[in-house]
């Protein structure tokens, strides 16, 4: 069977001329191109719709007979009757053309995906790096939101604790004078004076003796006992006196 050993059959790349007519074949192998050296290949009768791309591969083929197959509309009529051998001939060479057309299309829209792929594989990228931008920008302005944060509740407390202080002296104070006033004015406190006392005490009696002489002196009551005795007293103090300084100048005049 082809189909079992298709490996091993399609590494026969030194084959030249291949009989598959009337095989009930459905399809090729994918790597049927890998039989370079084919020239003549007849697949009368068979049950096949398309080609391998591959089969653009067999760049030395001359002969093809595809009839009676089931084929695609656009591959049915590039083949042809391959009523002789030229038309055989001419089915080969249209194929090949036709099998080259679609491997290039094939190619062409495999490197359109790859570069789509590509694109799509950078824009990837580049959305990722957008993204990484992103966040490391949000973390960046949350740190910096969170410092501000931070230093506005530092300052808030700061602003806060100032404020109780002040109010705190405020009330501290405002309590000392209310205690202070609520205090009793009390009048300054003069300490005694025994001397003063002692000196208004004499004067006091100073007065009153002056007083008495006075009226022992000059007024009728001379005569009346108290006066007698005053006026007596009076003349032996005048005369003690005199006599103490008579004393005074003599002990003077003694010492020079």
């Amino acid at each position: 069977s082809l189909f079992g050993f298709q490996s091993d059959f399609c590494s026969l790349s030194h084959l030249v001329k291949l009989d598959l007519s009337k095989n009930r074949l459905q399809q090729l192998p994918l790597d049927f191109g890998r039989l370079v050296n084919l020239q003549h290949l007849d697949l009368l009768n068979n049950r096949l719709v398309t080609l391998p791309v591959s089969f653009a591969q067999l760049k030395n083929l001359k002969w093809l007979d595809l009839k009676d197959n089931p084929l695609d509309p656009v591959l049915a009529k590039v083949a042809g009757d391959c009523l002789d051998e030229k038309q055989c001939k001419q089915a080969a060479v249209k194929v090949l053309q036709h099998m080259r057309a679609i491997q290039s299309e094939q190619d062409r829209q495999r490197q359109q995906k790859l570069q789509a792929e590509r694109e799509m594989e950078k824009k990837r990228e580049a959305e990722q790096r957008a993204k990484e931008a992103q966040e490391r920008e949000l973390r960046k302005r949350e740190k910096a939101e969170e410092k501000e944060r931070r230093r506005r509740e530092y300052d808030a407390q700061k602003a806060a604790k100032q404020e109780m202080e002040k109010k705190t002296k405020k009330e501290t104070a405002q309590t000392r004078k209310s205690t202070s006033s609520s205090r009793p004015a009390q009048p300054p406190r003069h300490k005694p004076s025994w001397s003063r006392s002692v000196l208004r005490v004499l004067l006091l009696v100073l007065f009153c003796v002056l007083c008495t002489l006075a009226a022992c002196k000059l007024t009728e009551l001379q005569r009346q006992p108290l006066c007698v005795s005053v006026n007596t007293l009076y003349e032996d103090v005048v005369a003690a006196l005199q006599n103490h300084k008579t004393l005074q100048n003599m002990l003077h005049q003694n010492s020079q």
